[in-house]
């Protein structure tokens, strides 16, 4: 990551890095913290790994400049579907009231289900661990009906080609003035 991060800032003209999960990336260097927690889940059992969800004590959060809570202060929203293929789109609005398949490979998949069964759809939920790589076998019913799952999931699904297979891109809705306190925070900070 550090390697990379130098080649962004020296090559590229780049003067932010946002890195995914690099809170407890200690030796990477930062200006601003910002923690995402689930909000439905928030802190589990309290443990951190491997006996609970928590990667640091919840203290951590102390020191973090903003906590994001993903259903409150954040909202994720989909609204068109992609075929797996890539050549097609449709409203996900277009089956509402009808019976799909939500396969998923993430840490959350309730969450998925619950942006679908929010949108009207009738959601058979499939799930697998988080990370998972997926096979063709497992991408396929004993039905026509179609087979949803997010945009992280489709990129390791694409070779598979299923008829009927869509992914949902999402996009994070943030609080009103929460990109402003952000880039309040940022201004005056040396690039570089």
């Amino acid at each position: 990551r550090n390697r990379a991060i130098s080649t962004l800032l020296q090559q590229h003209g780049c003067n932010i890095v946002i890195a995914d999960d690099g809170l407890q990336h200690y030796r990477m260097g930062r200006t601003l913290e910002i923690c995402v927690v689930d909000g439905q889940r928030q802190w589990g059992n309290g443990w951190c790994l491997p006996a609970g969800p928590l990667r640091e004590r919840v203290t951590r959060l102390q020191s973090c400049d903003f906590v994001v809570v993903n259903g409150t202060t954040m909202q994720m929203h989909g609204e068109t579907l992609v075929a797996l293929t890539g050549n097609t789109t449709q409203p996900l609005s277009t089956l509402a009231g009808q019976q799909v398949h939500a396969v998923t490979g993430i840490g959350n998949p309730q969450r998925f289900k619950l942006m679908l069964e929010t949108a009207g759809l009738l959601v058979t939920l499939h799930p697998y661990p988080d990370h998972h790589a997926f096979t063709g076998e497992e991408l396929q019913f004993d039905d026509d009906l179609p087979v949803l799952m997010t945009e992280k999931d489709a990129v390791k699904c694409r070779e598979y080609a299923i008829p009927n297979a869509w992914y949902l891109p999402v996009e994070a809705v943030l609080a009103d003035g929460f990109a402003q306190a952000v880039l309040s925070r940022l201004q005056g900070v040396p690039h570089g």
